[in-house]
């Protein structure tokens, strides 16, 4: 017997894994949870649907033309003398609460997006560049930030709106400055953990600009927490929004939201009316429960102390 037959064979090498993307890593964990993917599910649903308001809606509550006083306080599930079936019932101006709830979806979720937006880009600036450059910068913005979180969130926007008065761009606003603190102080203790690390040194030895280090550098390091932050705040915005609508002071009775619709028929509850507030107010709670799921989720798998 040869030599060549007496050693054993070489192992075939093994294939090389195939590295995974963080954004693929991201998604396969947050699809663990059964309650994220309902509350995602859910949210894209309320999203479309207040994309598609005009298209989905049986009328256009807001338009003189196609509404019928007639048809006021009718009960979910009636049907007009024009023949049209109310399915969620109408309000007290013969508006259909279906219509109604779809078009205040889109005001909310503009108001919403809007400001949590806005407020997370002003927000995470001055949270960066306090950590960032510290000394009397960082004690200034610090110092403004605890005097705008000492002050309860509605009533710096009850006065904010008291002063610029009623609209859709007043309210966004007033909501962006109730937020931005939430997210300069999130965003500046992320930095200070990742300004003393050797890419922030290198980046200053090789005399970058300091706003390339903060925002190409500094920043990406630093929006795992603000994002969650992000989500929370966005869900805290449309509730916002919807009690000073249902206080009277927020948006106009020509750009409703769902704040607006529940105090339309809050003084109908009494009589039994129940669902000119009950439909609103259940798509309100749905739509903030879907984005806290989200959120949630978000926040178990971006912060590692919180992983299970």
């Amino acid at each position: 017997m040869s030599a060549s037959q007496t050693e054993p064979l070489a192992a075939a090498p093994a294939p090389a894994k195939k590295a995974i993307s963080p954004w693929r890593r991201l998604l396969s964990a947050f699809f663990e949870s059964k309650l994220a993917v309902v509350g995602l599910v859910g949210l894209v649903l309320i999203i479309l649907a207040a994309l598609f308001a005009p298209l989905l809606a049986p009328q256009n509550p807001y338009d003189l033309t196609q509404i019928d006083i007639m048809d006021s306080k009718l009960p979910p599930g009636a049907e007009s003398y024009t023949g049209m079936i109310y399915v969620l019932g109408t309000d007290g101006q013969g508006r259909d609460m279906l219509s109604g709830i779809l078009y205040g979806l889109r005001i909310s979720l503009i108001v919403g997006v809007l400001s949590g937006f806005f407020a997370l880009l002003i927000g995470t600036s001055m949270g960066l560049s306090a950590a960032y450059f510290g000394g009397r910068v960082e004690t200034l913005i610090m110092r403004l930030v605890d005097l705008q979180l000492s002050f309860p969130a509605i009533l710096v926007a009850l006065i904010l709106l008291a002063i610029l008065g009623r609209g859709v761009d007043k309210v966004i606003l007033a909501l962006i400055v109730v937020q931005w603190a939430y997210y300069a102080r999130a965003s500046r203790g992320a930095a200070l953990v990742e300004r003393r690390k050797e890419y922030i040194e290198s980046a200053r030895s090789l005399a970058l600009s300091t706003p390339r280090i903060i925002f190409r550098h500094l920043l990406p390091n630093c929006l795992p927490p603000v994002i969650v932050i992000g989500t929370v705040q966005v869900a805290n915005a449309i509730a916002l929004e919807a009690t000073l609508s249902f206080l009277g002071i927020g948006l106009p009775v020509t750009e409703p939201s769902l704040g607006l619709l529940i105090s339309n028929g809050f003084n109908y509850l009494l009589s039994g009316r129940y669902w000119i507030s009950f439909f609103p107010g259940l798509a309100l709670l749905l739509t903030i429960i879907a984005i806290n799921l989200v959120g949630d989720q978000l926040r178990d798998i971006l912060n590692p102390r919180l992983q299970r």
